[in-house]
């Protein structure tokens, strides 16, 4: 049982750093931090960050590479992940019509981070 915990606690920890060096990379790019792991209906969002009117909803995955890490998105979590930002964006000034995005952030096992611009957008 011991050895379940200090996984879980590894796996939280590497979410938490993964999740911190996709901030950074977005910072360096002149993006706010607006909130961090926000719960909403559908489920949590990683990362919400703001430049200008701008707001960018992030799913962040990491694993050993890049290609590792996309994969572990699933159709159902990209779902989830819409319909939290939808309620997001019901508490700003523009509602709906507010520019936004949602990206996939893939930070592999050196810490290097990929950022995939609207990774849900329709084609």
């Amino acid at each position: 049982m011991e050895g379940r915990h200090h996984q879980g606690q590894r796996a939280h920890l590497a979410g938490k750093a993964a999740e911190d060096a996709a901030a950074r990379a977005y910072e360096a790019r002149g993006y706010r931090v607006e909130a961090r792991r926000w719960r909403g209906p559908g489920g949590e969002i990683d990362l919400i960050l703001r430049k200008g009117d701008m707001l960018v909803f992030a799913e962040v995955k990491h694993s050993v590479t890049f290609a590792s890490a996309a994969a572990r998105i699933t159709p159902t979590q990209m779902q989830r992940i819409q319909a939290s930002a939808a309620h997001f964006l019901e508490g700003e000034p523009r509602g709906q019509l507010t520019e936004a995005r949602l990206d996939a952030v893939f930070v592999n096992g050196k810490g290097q981070v990929e950022i995939l611009e609207n990774a849900f957008g329709q084609g």
